[in-house]
């Protein structure tokens, strides 16, 4: 997704793209690629997924932990697989925002795309005992994500390209890390979960929608087809408004359907103001990296408050 489903979660503490050769070197190559301060898109979920449990009989705790691998391993393959797509493509030779390894040569396109596939090589592992241990159509799913994973900047059609980057990180980012965080858990699917799935989901969308609106001008140079190439600039900032508007409101639907400790995540509200204001108030190019790193905040302590609001009272 935009360079990934975390693209989105970029801030403004990594690196921008090397513009005289200097750079990271050894270990902190692969650090920076592999976006550190996007990870907690993978945390939240899975945590919004497993307080779900609290309180229930039969839950099955050591779950989360592989869970929890599963989620950051994808999220870190998928960063991988976006440096190495959109690096052989040439698609991130102009970029705003953080460094790219391969666009910036920092490593070669096959060692990234090694380190794509061992980080999927992860996941499927981790992903393999939860289906042993609960059940096999878990497969099927672990399948599904790692292929949206390549094929957003990957193959010959990217659907990346097609302005459907938000589809993906709101269904595997969203509702099937947190869904599928509580399943293993509780091997049920309450309507609880769905419910915080799409409060995790629009607020990954979110990050997302910031970081194609600063990548608009050079998006549409390269032909790339996001949806905020597609929507324009006015209407994508808007879209960034709806979706943390409607975070906040699942919120409220969430406390409203049992789990009224879940009102505390309200209080991430105040943490969206600045962002906001900024994003209608027509920031542009490296002035969004900030948005992208305050939107990130928002994201954290939603689900950080949300999921103890829920544990204290369960």
């Amino acid at each position: 997704m935009t360079d990934s489903a975390t693209v989105s979660n970029e801030s403004t503490s990594e690196p921008s793209a090397p513009t005289t050769g200097a750079g990271p070197t050894g270990s902190g190559i692969w650090v920076a690629g592999a976006r550190p301060r996007t990870l907690p898109a993978a945390v939240v979920p899975v945590a919004l997924g497993a307080v779900v449990a609290v309180g229930e009989t039969g839950a099955r705790w050591w779950t989360v932990a592989l869970a929890l691998i599963v989620s950051l391993a994808l999220q870190v393959g998928v960063n991988y697989a976006n440096d190495y797509s959109d690096g052989v493509r040439g698609t991130d030779e102009v970029r705003v925002g953080p460094i790219r390894l391969v666009a910036s040569g920092l490593a070669s396109p096959g060692a990234v795309k090694r380190a794509a596939f061992a980080a999927f090589g992860v996941a499927a592992v981790a992903g393999l005992v939860l289906a042993a241990a609960t059940s096999w159509w878990l497969l099927a799913v672990g399948v599904a994500s790692k292929l949206a994973g390549w094929f957003y900047t990957g193959g010959s059609h990217p659907y990346g390209y097609l302005g459907l980057g938000e589809v993906f990180v709101f269904v595997f980012f969203g509702l099937v890390a947190t869904v599928g965080t509580t399943f293993v858990v509780l091997e049920r699917l309450p309507a609880l979960s769905w419910v915080l799935g799409c409060v995790a989901g629009c607020l990954a969308c979110a990050l997302l929608v910031i970081n194609n609106l600063r990548d608009i001008p050079t998006d549409r140079e390269v032909g790339k087809r996001t949806l905020a190439v597609r929507l324009g600039d006015r209407r994508t900032r808007w879209f960034y408004v709806a979706l943390l508007s409607a975070a906040f409101a699942l919120v409220v639907v969430a406390a409203a359907v049992g789990a009224w400790g879940a009102a505390l995540g309200l209080v991430a509200a105040v943490l969206a103001v600045p962002p906001v204001r900024t994003v209608l108030g027509g920031a542009v190019g490296r002035e969004l990296i900030a948005v992208l790193g305050g939107t990130g905040k928002v994201q954290l302590a939603t689900g950080a408050l949300v999921t103890l609001g829920i544990a204290l009272t369960a």
